[in-house]
């Protein structure tokens, strides 16, 4: 059993993203530019554009976007010991985000301090 029916909830996010498509086409198209600006280079295959992709929806938290480039990637034939990979650089890069963020916490921490003593 999965966690929640990730194709019909594919199906929700087209069907909304086609609705915004016709209140507001410019938007959609824009949209739909960026993400085939990397197809045009040539640099990386589509596969593993995909995978990127899906490391930027888990760090992002985007269920959208984990439906709609998990079914991508399958199509393209990404493996799941592949998926499992990129999204351990995902992991990675969410774990040493918070850990950059945890020196800034502390520097603002003693700055704090420079202001002086709390007011009571």
């Amino acid at each position: 059993m999965h966690m929640m029916d990730w194709n019909g909830y594919r199906d929700q996010v087209l069907a909304g993203v086609g609705e915004l498509g016709k209140l507001s086409p410019d938007t959609t198209r824009g949209y739909m530019t960026l993400g085939g600006a990397g197809a045009k280079t040539g640099h990386l295959e589509a596969k593993t554009r995909e995978l990127i992709a899906l490391a930027c929806a888990v760090t992002l938290r985007c269920d959208g976007c984990i439906t709609v480039h998990s079914e991508a990637a399958r199509k393209l034939g990404a493996t799941p010991e592949e998926v499992a990979e990129a999204l351990g650089v995902a992991v990675s890069l969410n774990a040493g985000a918070a850990l950059v963020y945890s020196t800034r916490t502390l520097d603002a921490f003693a700055a704090a301090g420079d202001a002086g003593p709390n007011e009571p």
